[in-house]
């Protein structure tokens, strides 16, 4: 069972970068936390460096909220995201950032794996206004090729998060010869439909705009050779989740 691995106290965490002015991280324009650390190693991951925990910078609460003060006004139709890595590795950290972002009136969001222990995630989600969930895979073995984790934590989360009637974007990436499998896209898509809280999906199609810095980390990047889907693959996917009565983009 996963837990989190930081021992800093809740107003200090680890940090890869921030995103002043993101677009594709929720809803408007949004300052945009990526935290250090994850669990996972997906064979796609485009920031191999953000998974040592133990790397990025240091930084507090404090210095954080202080740059999205300096950003607010164009925050206004927009809001703070804390992406990763896995935020849910640090979920003090993030929590306060929460907590302190509804005190100034921000919309926020939390992307995440959902690879957590669930008690650690509860506190977080208190100050959480939407979900975006990445869900690598449904079939368990697939699953756990793509990640070297179970899927069983992420399930879960999911679950957890329709029970509560938390708003959650799905997102998927598409991946040719790996993720796209008729009856793993579809189990994904039937599971995704039953939950009752999702707003919309996201296929995310593949790309390899990370490949450069495993080469620099000096990691072998096992879909070196795997080419971006085609427009007509990505219909196909984006067609078994409208089956479910799904929104998807």
């Amino acid at each position: 069972m996963p837990s989190p691995s930081v021992s800093l106290p809740a107003t200090t965490g680890r940090i890869h970068s921030i995103e002043t002015c993101g677009t594709v991280d929720g809803p408007g324009i949004r300052f945009i936390v990526f935290t250090q650390g994850c669990p996972l190693r997906c064979l796609y991951c485009h920031n191999p460096d953000c998974q040592d925990i133990h790397g990025g910078t240091v930084t507090t609460v404090d210095e954080i909220m202080a740059q999205i003060a300096q950003t607010k006004t164009y925050l206004r139709n927009g809001g703070v995201t804390v992406s990763g890595g896995e935020p849910l590795m640090q979920p003090e950290f993030v929590a306060e950032i929460f907590r302190r972002c509804h005190q100034m009136g921000l919309h926020t969001a939390l992307d995440t794996s959902g690879y957590v222990a669930l008690e650690a995630a509860k506190p977080v989600l208190i100050n959480t206004d939407l979900v975006l969930l990445d869900i690598k895979s449904y079939s368990s073995d697939l699953f756990h090729q793509v990640t070297r984790v179970s899927i069983e934590p992420t399930l879960k989360f999911a679950r957890y998060l329709a029970e509560i009637n938390q708003p959650t974007w799905i997102r998927f990436v598409l991946v040719p010869g790996l993720t796209d499998p008729a009856e793993n896209v579809a189990g994904l898509a039937e599971f995704v439909g039953s939950l009752g809280n999702v707003e919309r999906v996201e296929i995310l199609p593949f790309h390899k705009l990370g490949e450069y810095k495993w080469e620099q980390l000096g990691l072998p990047y096992a879909l070196a050779k795997t080419q971006p889907p085609s427009p007509e693959l990505v219909e196909q996917v984006v067609q078994i989740f409208r089956q479910q009565s799904l929104t998807v983009v």
